[in-house]
């Protein structure tokens, strides 16, 4: 059963938030995070991110970058514009972007569980992100960036969430990109019972985005034992219902020695090609490719899909298995130079972009892996193809920090 937490978080002053939050530390450049908080102490970019504080060029790897971070962070507390709460809470975090909302649970999920595989992953991990993650938690003895996690919805907690975001939030600002931001705290002892047993029902969670984060939490928790160590690290966790994910689109430099038209005639025999087809695919196993100036649906013949095997029959395996590999001649899109992966965030022109620049010879538009399909693979014990997802909007970090 899943054991989630109340935890006295480290949190910005409301009237602060809109220049504290900043996005992840993982979804930008060193160059673009100095863009992004330039003119700006409070940026929370000067912790998560801090060798934007050093000159260009230092090892985002160095000692100096660490301790830059941790003092960064010392500072933001001492001069107050973050603050502890003095019990420990839930809270619950909405984020409404365009049409849609979402709202989760912020709440110390369990190391142990994670580790127990109570908490469920998806993905592999890299060990220098992991390092990484695990020192910037050791620096500056807090999590400051969420795991997003996600459960099967149950009715009596949406009911709970429905009421308790009726009244006045703590915080409510919308950033830059549009993505409003509005956070409430739980502190009432019955409220707190009530969704801890809540949660006890619940046999497994997901990790949607933030592997790294939880994989290091499990090791700084592994180390710590014995410590002191709470053997909690920060969540923020949705109902699967409410969950948005965006395709993970994949760009190709060239066509493997293929015309054009070669290349359609082996696509043939794998899909039902059309012409002059839309952008963004409209169900599962349909793709999109833009292949010179135009764009052709693709809808995968019936038995290439025709598998029990979760992994297999996703529509990011399927182009992989069929052809990426044996077309394109990529077998790992891991480490091939080849291929490029691109958030559909930035949508479909800007494949057309990059395919019209000539830097690109072709692009595939996906349509989104679905949450079920996550589930029952971390269900299975599998593991998903890389760029399988793109989770959205992103969790922003500083709107709560954990203490460890």
């Amino acid at each position: 059963m899943a054991t989630l937490k109340p935890f006295a978080a480290l949190r910005p002053k409301p009237e602060l938030a809109a220049r504290i939050c900043e996005l992840p530390y993982d979804v930008m450049s060193s160059e673009e995070a100095r863009a992004m908080a330039s003119g700006n102490p409070l940026s929370f970019l000067h912790v998560s991110k801090p060798e934007i504080d050093l000159p260009p060029g230092t090892d985002l790897y160095s000692p100096a970058v660490y301790a830059k971070g941790k003092e960064n962070f010392a500072k933001l507390i001492a001069d107050g514009a973050l603050f502890q709460d003095s019990q420990p809470c839930f809270y619950l975090y909405r984020q409404v972007m365009g049409g849609h909302a979402q709202t989760g649970l912020v709440a110390a999920a369990s190391c142990q569980e994670y580790l127990d595989g109570i908490i469920k992953k998806h993905e592999f991990t890299r060990p220098d992100k992991e390092d990484d993650r695990v020192r910037h938690i050791e620096t500056l003895n807090s999590q400051t960036g969420p795991v997003f996690l996600t459960y099967k919805a149950v009715a009596a907690m949406d009911e709970f969430v429905a009421k308790k975001t009726a009244t006045a939030p703590d915080v409510d600002f919308t950033g830059k990109d549009g993505v409003r931001h509005t956070s409430w705290s739980v502190r009432d002892a019955m409220e707190i019972q009530f969704i801890t047993e809540q949660f006890a029902q619940i046999p497994f969670l997901y990790i949607a985005d933030g592997h790294h984060r939880s994989a290091a939490a499990g090791r700084v928790f592994t180390a710590r034992a014995g410590q002191g160590s709470s053997g909690g690290f920060l969540t923020v966790t949705f109902p699967h219902n409410q969950m948005q994910i965006l395709p993970y689109n994949r760009v190709l430099k060239d066509l493997n020695g293929l015309t054009p038209e070669q290349l359609l005639a082996k696509l043939d025999a794998i899909f039902i090609l059309s012409p002059n087809g839309a952008p963004k695919p409209t169900r599962k196993h349909e793709l999109a490719l833009y292949l010179g100036g135009e764009w052709r649906t693709l809808h995968v013949r019936p038995q290439f899909a025709a598998t029990t095997d979760p992994i297999e029959r996703l529509d990011v395996t399927l182009l992989q298995n069929f052809v990426l590999d044996p077309i394109f001649g990529i077998t790992d899109p891991r480490t091939s130079k080849r291929i490029n992966f691109v958030g559909g965030i930035r949508g479909t022109a800007e494949l057309e972009k990059l395919v019209n620049s000539g830097e690109y010879a072709c692009a595939f538009s996906m349509f989104p892996t679905s949450i079920v399909d996550l589930m029952e693979i971390a269900d299975a014990g599998g593991i998903m193809p890389p760029k399988s997802t793109w989770f959205e909007p992103k969790l922003r970090d500083a709107m709560f920090c954990h203490m460890i």
